[in-house]
C-alpha cells in the first residue's frame, strides 16, 4: 500500500525518480519475500537493486541466491567495503545473481558511494593504488583556482596555520588519511608507517582543534606562541602543550 501510494504521488507530481527502499534482512523471510514479489508486480520498477553488506559473511550468498531466484534483480550495491575491496565477495555475487555490481559504499554519506570499476578494484587488491579515483574525488571537491593559490603560496614559502588547517579539512573531504592511503600505491606500507608514528584521522582532528583555538595573529605567525599562549591553546582545544609543540614543529 505504501509503495502504491508513493508511485501514485510521484506520477501525479511529475517526479522523475522514485526509490522504494524495502526492509533490510540478514536471513530469508518467506513472508517478506512474498511482499517484495507483490510490490514488484504492482510497481514494475525499471531497476531492482540488491544491497549487500559484505561484512555479513557466508549468509550473504544464501540471501543473494534466494533473491535472484525470486526477483528480477538488475544490479548489486556492496556496502561496508573498507578499501580492501573484498574481491571474492564481488566475484561470488556476480556469479550467483548474474547481475553487474553497480556501486560500492564505504560509509553513510553520498561522498562515500562510488561507481564499481573492476580494473580499479583489481589495482587496489594488488596494492597498486587507484590514483584515478583520487584525482576524480579531488576534482569534485576542489576548484583549479584553489589548487593554484595553494601552490603559489608554497612556492613563495608562505604557509600559515590557516593554510595547514585548510589542507587538513580538504584531506578530510577526500575520505581522510585512511581513505586516501587506501587508494595510494603501496598503501599497506604507508599505513604501517603512519601507525608506527601514531598518525591517524583522530590526530588530524586534534590538530585542527589546536589551530582553531589560536587567535588570528597566532595562526599567521607561530613565533608569537610563548609558554602561556600554548597553555591557553591546549586548554581551548582539549589537548596538551606537547601536542601544541608537535604541531608547531610540524
Amino acid at each position: 500500500r505504501i509503495a502504491e501510494a508513493a508511485y501514485a504521488y510521484a506520477a501525479k507530481n511529475g517526479l522523475d525518480v522514485l526509490i522504494i527502499d524495502t526492509a533490510g534482512r540478514l536471513q530469508i523471510d518467506e513472508i517478506k519475500m512474498e511482499e517484495l514479489l507483490e510490490t514488484q508486480k504492482i510497481i514494475n520498477p525499471d531497476e531492482t537493486i540488491l544491497v549487500v553488506d559484505i561484512m555479513t559473511g557466508q549468509d550473504v550468498f544464501k540471501v543473494a541466491s534466494k533473491f535472484s531466484e525470486n526477483l528480477k534483480i538488475s544490479g548489486v550495491i556492496l556496502t561496508r567495503v573498507d578499501g580492501d575491496a573484498r574481491g571474492g565477495v564481488a566475484l561470488s555475487l556476480r556469479a550467483i545473481t548474474g547481475c553487474p555490481i553497480r556501486f560500492l559504499s564505504t560509509g553513510e554519506q553520498l561522498d562515500d558511494i562510488e561507481f564499481f570499476d573492476p580494473r580499479r578494484i583489481a589495482d587496489r587488491l594488488l596494492d597498486m593504488g587507484d590514483i584515478v579515483s583520487l584525482v576524480e574525488k579531488a576534482q569534485e571537491n576542489f576548484s583549479q583556482e584553489e589548487a593554484m593559490e595553494s601552490m603559489k603560496k608554497l612556492q613563495e614559502g608562505v604557509f600559515t596555520f590557516d593554510d595547514m588547517a585548510s589542507q587538513m579539512e580538504k584531506m578530510s573531504k577526500l575520505g581522510g588519511l585512511k581513505g586516501i592511503l587506501k587508494i595510494l600505491p603501496q598503501s599497506r606500507e604507508l599505513e604501517a608507517m603512519m601507525d608506527s608514528q601514531g598518525i591517524s584521522d583522530k590526530t588530524v582532528a586534534h590538530q585542527i582543534a589546536i589551530i582553531r583555538s589560536m587567535t588570528k595573529k597566532e595562526r599567521a605567525n607561530y613565533k608569537l606562541l610563548n609558554g602561556s599562549r600554548k597553555r591557553r591553546i591546549a586548554m581551548g582545544s582539549g589537548t596538551n602543550v606537547q601536542d601544541v609543540n608537535k604541531l608547531i614543529k610540524q
